[in-house]
């Protein structure tokens, strides 16, 4: 079989994990990042993830077999579309199939029309009209920008005032327009869970399941942010919970969205509530995760690049994945004062890596003149793959100790939940 030529889209830690696995394919030939990171140099392209004509154009040019994109924006840009009206092949939903992520409003309507269990909700565009409902629902609810605020648009607020507090900063102009509409739901109770699915339009591939951090201090206090780290499978994920998610909420999702015409073909991920009464589902996103995919590459044992093409190519019901035993942790490294105002161009000095079974995934890194400093809030992903939860959390952050990186910001709490359950 002739070999592969690649692009990623993208630049941060997921796609350096996407790249990484990629680049082990024997059937990849050539890979190129663009724009990528530090950790990427060796496949990196200066073109910028939303620039969709320089995009195509470097993909036309160097007859690109596979286009893989990594973060929503370009997806929200129409970048499938553009590929393929040029006969490129591209691994990632349509503008119009993206807008599952994109649009929290439009999701919640495809969950209604898939009968999918979720949150009971309404969406406001009229400040006043939020607040009244607020006023009259009361605390604990969850605040969502209707739009993409890079996965900082979710507000759950536990008392009146928070939620008071939430409304006027969505509406008021926090997140620009991703905050023109918003939903407001009920608030759910139970462990939360992210499935991530490989999907053909018609049927799926589901991958591991991962807990995700979204707070940024220890014990899941402070702000919300990107993801401060990860860990996969968690110990209550079963079989049988798998089989449920895939039957009662990612098949009918992508059967509503073949009937609409917008077939989704990509990663469906689905943020799940594991309720007293069942999976009930939290959202969707429209792309592989970050720092969901770092834990993920590190367990996926079997090619990554044939299931990716079968899912371009309408094949997934043909694909199956082998995982890798035992434990993946993901620890993420940010710069000081992320999520909030937070510094750059930090010197930063890394450890040799000993194992297969350990990888610092770079994110917000850059290098000026050869050496790597920070450029970003969420800099690394300290990824380790153990034979239980305790081994890997012990391994990576014994390798977070061995990283020179002044002032650096992390959760020492990443997947403790997971030895408390």
């Amino acid at each position: 079989m002739k070999g592969k030529k690649v692009l990623i889209v993208g630049s941060g830690g997921r796609e350096h994990a996407l790249a990484w696995k990629i680049a082990k394919s024997p059937l990849c030939d050539q890979l190129f990042i663009a724009p990528g990171n530090a950790g990427t140099q060796n496949w990196n392209v200066p073109i910028k993830a939303n620039d969709i004509q320089g995009l195509l154009k470097f993909a036309k040019k160097k007859a690109i077999d596979l286009t893989v994109v990594g973060p929503e924006e370009p997806l929200s840009l129409g970048i499938v579309d553009v590929f393929q009206a040029a006969g490129l092949k591209i691994f990632g939903p349509t503008l119009e199939a993206a807008k599952l992520e994109s649009s929290k409003a439009f999701a919640k309507i495809i969950m209604d029309e898939a009968k999918i269990p979720t949150a009971e909700y309404r969406t406001f565009t009229v400040l006043e009209e939020a607040r009244q409902y607020l006023a009259k629902k009361g605390a604990p609810i969850v605040i969502k920008a209707d739009g993409l605020a890079a996965g900082k648009g979710v507000i759950v607020a536990t008392i009146r005032e928070e939620a008071i507090e939430g409304i006027n900063k969505v509406m008021g102009g926090a997140f620009g327009s991703a905050g023109n509409k918003v939903v407001i739901e009920e608030y759910l109770e139970g462990p939360e869970v992210s499935l991530l699915c490989f999907c053909d339009g018609s049927t799926a591939l589901p991958m591991a399941a991962v807990q995700d951090h979204k707070r940024a201090l220890d014990g899941d206090l402070g702000p919300n942010t990107g993801g401060m780290g990860t860990y996969s499978p968690p110990s209550f994920w079963t079989d049988e919970l798998e089989k449920e998610v895939m039957n009662k909420i990612t098949l009918p999702t992508l059967a509503v969205m073949s009937q609409r015409g917008t077939p989704f073909k990509g990663v469906l991920f689905l943020g799940l509530m594991i309720t007293a009464q069942g999976p009930k589902l939290l959202e969707y996103n429209a792309r592989f995760g970050d720092p969901e995919t770092q834990v993920i590459m590190q367990l996926l044992q079997s090619d990554l690049l044939p299931v990716l093409e079968a899912c371009t190519e309408g094949r997934i019901a043909e694909m199956k994945n082998e995982w890798h035993s035992g434990i993946a942790v993901c620890v993420v490294i940010a710069a000081p004062g992320y999520p909030e105002n937070y510094s750059k161009g930090i010197n930063i000095a890394l450890p040799e890596l000993n194992s297969e079974n350990e990888m610092i995934f770079h994110a917000g890194t850059d290098l000026v003149d050869g050496k790597l400093v920070s450029s970003g809030g969420r800099v690394l992903g300290v990824t380790v793959r153990g034979d239980s939860l305790t081994a890997a959390r012990d391994s990576a952050y014994n390798l977070i100790r061995k990283i020179d990186f002044p002032g650096a910001h992390f959760r020492n709490d990443i997947g403790l939940k997971g030895l408390k359950s």
